[in-house]
Parts: structure tokens; sequence; C-alpha cells
């Protein structure tokens, strides 16, 4: 009986194309396979979509499937606004995030075809209304175009947690230089660039500066005539505040509470500012793909699809993309996470399947689970092979010994707690949930990382030590902590 209700809850909505009854097939098995990544004993479990979006507090959810190069399907799930009764359609748009990024490299990488940008100068040739400000820290090294598309430039500012609508927006050169209105710091070197990967949503930005600057144009005007349009993405844009309003989610946290205005405002559009839809983005995914077999170059050549996939310096991150193996096959993807909204998509390099998962919650536990339940149905070898931990209770006083600052190149890390459930937060923007798995690792259901907490000779904690793909990292304890 529960579970009917939650699906009287949770209106659907399937794309408006007849589905045959094959595929239909493979749909139901896909809302009923949902896995996570981390499982608990030897038992993997099957879970339901509509559960698990009620389970979570997330209020919608849209999909859509590649199979052969191809969109084999697209459904909408639960609500794009609760208040005003507005469903998830196949055509409301969800805030893309990081995905930005994505489509932000095929526009830069654009201009390197036209002609109109040596990606290994000096990133200063370039801006004319505003220059990077090497210093001491850069080592007299300058960073290039394609330092900054591939996170290897070395600079600072992770992300960005957006603005309301009834805040005064700041102009590029006030967010690189950190000044008011900005609310994020200045973008500065924290390393010598072409190092190693360091995520830098403020070198993304940058990268939108020297855009606007090479072309004399409006930045989403520009990407929606060079990139969006030529991929036939006629429901996305960078457009920010957004024009076209009637078909936006809005952004909800994990109390359910939504978002106040709706959704935040990114002027750094190129790092965080795509309006789009699944369908759009399989689009791209697609085009992407068949581009690398030379099939399409509907935006860029073959050779310049094949140079944007090629990991740069980091053997994971390609420009705008990350590259992962399972089973003999590449897979390029994305995550993305703004204030009340987080995504995830994921495309082959040879054999046309790919999936695009966008939620309007800042809950991102499922997007996984479904993509491992996508990626079973489907028959994606070796992709989905979970971890297997056990969660430990561990006492008030040994967490406290744990709660506190963490410092990673930029970054900071705060673990706390709140209520009865433990969280890791990132910089102030990102929340996940936590769970011990011994006195001293711990992990989230929604980040696919194992972490350690290391302490000192006297027993002290000194850091959390993690790998991301084949980095070891470590996070190190602030003082006075």
């Amino acid at each position: 009986m529960k579970q009917l209700i939650i699906l009287f809850l949770l209106p659907v909505t399937v794309s408006s194309q007849r589905i045959d009854p094959a595929v239909q097939q493979k749909i139901n098995a896909v809302e009923n396979s949902l896995a996570p990544s981390i499982i608990f004993g030897d038992t993997i479990p099957k879970l339901n979509i509509e559960k698990r979006m009620k389970e979570t507090a997330i209020q919608g959810l849209s999909i859509a499937v590649i199979r052969d190069y191809k969109i084999e399907w697209a459904k909408g799930y639960g609500w794009a606004d609760l208040e005003e009764k507005r469903k998830v359609t196949t055509d409301t748009r969800f805030q893309a995030a990081s995905i930005s990024k994505s489509l932000n490299r095929m526009g830069i990488l654009k201009l390197v075809e036209m002609g109109k940008l040596d990606p290994e100068a000096d990133i200063n040739n370039y801006l004319t209304s505003w220059k990077f400000p090497y210093d001491s820290l850069s080592k007299n090294k300058t960073i290039s175009v394609y330092n900054l598309l591939s996170h290897t430039a070395g600079l600072d500012i992770h992300g960005f947690p957006g603005y309301e609508k009834t805040d005064t927006l700041p102009t590029l050169q006030q967010i690189l230089d950190g000044k008011r209105p900005a609310n994020t710091k200045a973008v500065r070197s924290l390393f010598e660039p072409g190092k190693k990967f360091k995520y830098s949503g403020g070198g993304t930005t940058i990268t939108q500066l020297i855009l606007t600057e090479i072309t004399k144009s409006n930045y989403a005007e520009w990407m929606q005539k060079n990139v969006l349009n030529p991929l036939d993405m006629t429901n996305s844009s960078y457009q920010q505040p957004p024009t076209a309003v009637a078909n936006l989610a809005t952004g909800y946290y994990g109390n359910e509470k939504p978002v106040t205005g709706k959704y935040h405002i990114y002027p750094e559009q190129a790092a965080a500012g795509l309006w789009t839809t699944p369908t759009d983005l399989a689009k791209y995914i697609i085009e992407t793909q068949l581009s690398l077999q030379g099939k399409s170059n509907k935006v860029l050549s073959q050779e310049m699809t094949k140079l944007r996939l090629t990991p740069y310096i980091d053997s994971s991150a390609a420009f705008g993309v990350f590259i992962e193996e399972h089973g003999g096959e590449k897979y390029f993807g994305h995550n993305g996470a703004d204030e009340g909204f987080v995504s995830v998509y994921k495309g082959s390099f040879d054999s046309g399947d790919g999936v695009v998962v966008m939620v309007n919650s800042d809950n991102g536990a499922i997007l996984g689970e479904v993509v491992n339940s996508v990626a079973t149905v489907y028959g994606w070898k070796d992709f989905y092979k979970p971890v297997v931990k056990k969660i430990v209770s561990i006492s008030d006083t040994l967490f406290d010994t744990y709660a506190g600052k963490y410092f990673l190149e930029g970054d900071t890390f705060s673990i706390s707690k709140k209520g009865s459930d433990y969280f890791l937060i990132v910089d102030n923007v990102q929340s996940f949930k936590i769970n011990f798995s011994s006195d001293v690792e711990f992990f989230s259901t929604q980040i696919p990382i194992i972490f350690t907490f290391e302490k000192d000779e006297q027993g002290k904690v000194k850091d959390i030590y993690f790998k991301q793909g084949t980095q070891e990292l470590r996070a190190r304890r602030m003082k006075n902590q």
C-alpha cells in the first residue's frame, strides 16, 4: 500500500514518442534496478526509482538513455515545482551546473579550429579588460588555455554558490578579482601551472572572459549560435538570468525546502550557468561519439574531438570531461552541482551507449544508482562493480576529534554533525552525508570515494587521505582545530 501511495504522489511523464514494448520492458527494469556504488553485505539491492526519490526527498528527476548512437527513451518523474504542481516533463530544464564546462570546452576549442586562439600561448595574450596576476606561486610559468580546459593551471576557486535573484550581480572582472559584489575570493595561483590536476571553476571563468574578448560577443549568444544550435540543443541556454522561465525546474534542498527565488543566478556561465534537459545533453553526447568516429562534425572535427577526449597531464582529466574505463570500454562524463540541482552524464567512446540524469535537489545519491541501473540493464560490461562496506557506530567523543575544517589547495573540507547524522561539506557549498566503516574510515553513498583520517605520532588527527582517480590527496587539518 505504501509503495502505491508513493507512485500516486510522484507523477511520471514520458516522451511523446511511441514506446516499443521491448524498450518499455527495459524502462521498467531500469526503474526497478537502482543500485548503490557502495553496498553493505553480499546482496546487491534492487531499488525502485519512485521509492528512492521519496526516501531521498527528491522532488523531480529526468533521464535520457542512449543506445546505438540514438536516444532510446527519455522520461520525467515527480515535480518540477511542487507548489505550482508542475510536473517534470522531458522538456523541463534543469541547471546543469559543472556540466556547463563540457559544452564550454567545445566552444573554446571551436575558436582554436577557427584559428582565433593559440591554446598553448599565455592566456594574457587574449585578455584585455583584465590580466591574470602572475606571482611567485606560479614560478614564472605562464598559464595556457589547455591548462584552463584541463584543470592543470594550478588555480583555486573550486566552485560557485551563485546569487539570489535580488542580489546585485558582479562582472566577470569582479569575480576574478574577488571584489564586491562577488561572493567568492579572487582566482589566483596555488602552485606552478602544468604540474598536476586541481579542479578550478575559477579557471573556467577565465575562459569565459577569453571567449567574449576574442569574439567581442555576448557569451550566451555566441555559445547558442556556435555550439548549442548546431547540436540541435534548442531547449538549452547559457543565458543568466534565464529569459525563458516557463519550463524551468525549481531547486530544492534535502529538507525539501525550495531555493530562495526558486534557483540561483550564475554569472559564471561557462562554469555553472547552462540550463538544459537530459534529452539535449544526450544530443551533445551522441554528437561527440559520432565525431569521434569521424561520422559528424557539427561543432568540432574528428581530430579536435579526439583531442578533447584525451587526458592532459592528469590521467583522467581531459578538456571538459573525465575519462574512465570499464570492461575495456572508455567513457567520458561529468557531474554537476548547483544550489538545489545535481546531475551526471556518461557516454561511451565506441559502443554508442550513454545516459544523462538530472534532479532538482542537492542530494546526489540517486544519480549513481540510476546510472548503475542503466549500465546493468543495457549490459555495459563490468561497469557496475560495487564496493562492499559495513557501517559502524562511533562515539561522540571520537567524532569530536575529527570534527572541524581541513584545507586542500584552496578548498575547505568541513566535518560536522547535525542531529544524529555526519556530514562532509566542501567549500560551504556541497554537503554530503557520510557513514563510518571503521574508527578512521568514512564514505558517502553520493560520491565513490573512501576517506581515511590519518594521525600523527601523538595520535592527533592531522589530515584526511583519499584517492581521486590516480591521485593521492590529503586535506590538511587547519590549525586550532
